[in-house]
């Protein structure tokens, strides 16, 4: 069987009702060069009735307290990105599949349709705005089985992964009849720090074809890792730090350096709580944990050691953060270092995208369509409902290493 999706309509919707026209700046982290652009992601529901009406017409409302994501982004200086609150709107698509989400395996990977088919991709003629200037687009595709799976492409430089999920809830919260967002929408971009600094170039990226593995982790094994921690430590740990460690320990065992060959691991962390954020601030407010250590260090040592290494790590963030606010360093701590010897690693388990209930319950899995051979990268992710636990989207080594690190990670002992 030939699994389609076709288009039922698409087109623009607009705030249901008038919205405040003007121009809003971005932060510096928002303006931030590498966070132009969507980022594409599939949140699949089990079942639902007329998913498509209930949604659009939700958007439409949410839109009003989130209206600069029914504008797009200008650059009238360069360097200078802002929001043009137009009232333009959201592009959006209703389509409709052949085929039950049993039949496509509920979407996991390998993608049995095209994620092209998921998302919305519209050309010129339909959508004026370029991509990377497009706030958000949706796409409601209704399976034969009754359930749904709406796919997302948010614009990186106008909501982080929280401040996504804070609007897809809004849209949920109205869904559901609510008379305005649970959480009501800030935009105080101008809290986050602005300092002088200048943004690093992109770097030339390297190609690396890396391999695609999808790794699961049961809430028992989760904790038998944090219990080892505590007894070690005696402090608690999180389910990011023990997975971080591990999958940084056997990644660096299958790559087989050189013992003084340095490694390195990086990832994003949270800033709203250090800059006092209002709850409903949804734009950019991370910045990044950097770790790096000999081979031999990440070889030599016990599980727990590494957990330890990202811990001090994330402890040391605070202090870095506050010396880029106060302008006491004149190198850009976002500036990454793309090789095969580094890996990033996101979480998307805690971000929000899970509780979106449209009235139709909560989705069974959320998971982003980011696949490319530039960066090793490590997604983790709730894991699929009804399971427990976490799952891993590891796109991080080449297939000459890919077995060496699937049997580590596999190695549950």
């Amino acid at each position: 069987m030939v699994f389609e999706v076709t288009k039922i309509s698409e087109g623009v919707v607009k705030p249901a009702e008038p919205t405040p026209n003007k121009t809003l700046r971005l932060a510096w982290v928002d303006r931030y060069p590498t966070h132009r652009g969507l980022v594409e992601s599939i949140h699949i529901y089990r079942a639902a009735t007329d998913p498509a009406k209930v949604i659009r017409e939700a958007l439409a409302k949410a839109l009003v307290f989130f209206y600069p994501l029914a504008g797009h982004i200008i650059e009238p200086v360069p360097g200078e990105p802002s929001i043009e609150c137009s009232a333009k709107g959201v592009y959006f698509v209703e389509a409709n599949a052949n085929c039950s989400l049993e039949d496509v395996k509920y979407l996991h990977r390998p993608l049995l349709i095209p994620k092209e088919e998921l998302v919305p991709c519209p050309g010129p003629d339909d959508w004026e705005v370029e991509p990377h200037n497009t706030s958000i687009m949706m796409q409601v595709t209704t399976f034969t089985c009754g359930g749904f799976v709406l796919g997302l492409r948010t614009n990186h430089a106008v909501a982080d992964g929280m401040g996504a999920a804070q609007f897809i809830q809004a849209v949920g919260d109205m869904a559901r009849g609510l008379p305005e967002p649970l959480v009501l929408p800030v935009w105080d971009r101008e809290k986050f720090p602005d300092p002088k600094i200048k943004p690093s170039p992109i770097p030339e990226l390297p190609v690396l074809a890396l391999d695609y593995v999808i790794l699961d982790f049961s809430m028992d094994y989760i904790k038998k890792l944090k219990s080892k921690y505590m007894d070690f430590s005696g402090k608690i740990c999180s389910t990011f730090d023990i997975l971080t460690a591990k999958l940084w320990q056997c990644r660096t065992r299958a790559l087989d350096l050189k013992h003084e060959s340095e490694v390195n691991l990086g990832f994003f962390a949270s800033v709203r709580h250090l800059l006092k954020l209002n709850k409903g601030y949804y734009g950019n407010s991370i910045f990044p944990v950097k770790v790096t250590a000999s081979s031999k260090k990440i070889l030599n040592s016990d599980l727990v050691e590494v957990v330890n290494l990202i811990r001090e790590a994330k402890e040391r963030m605070a202090e870095e953060f506050f010396k880029f606010a106060r302008e006491e360093i004149d190198t850009d701590p976002f500036q990454m270092t793309f090789n095969y010897e580094s890996v990033y690693v996101s979480d998307w388990s805690k971000l929000g995208f899970v509780d979106a209930d449209y009235g139709f319950g909560k989705p069974m899995l959320c998971s982003p369509l980011v696949n490319n051979d530039f960066i090793a990268s490590v997604v983790i992710l709730k894991a699929p409902a009804p399971l427990e636990g976490a799952r891993l989207l590891a796109s991080c080594v080449t297939k000459e290493h890919s077995m060496e690190f699937v049997k580590g990670m596999n190695n549950m002992e």
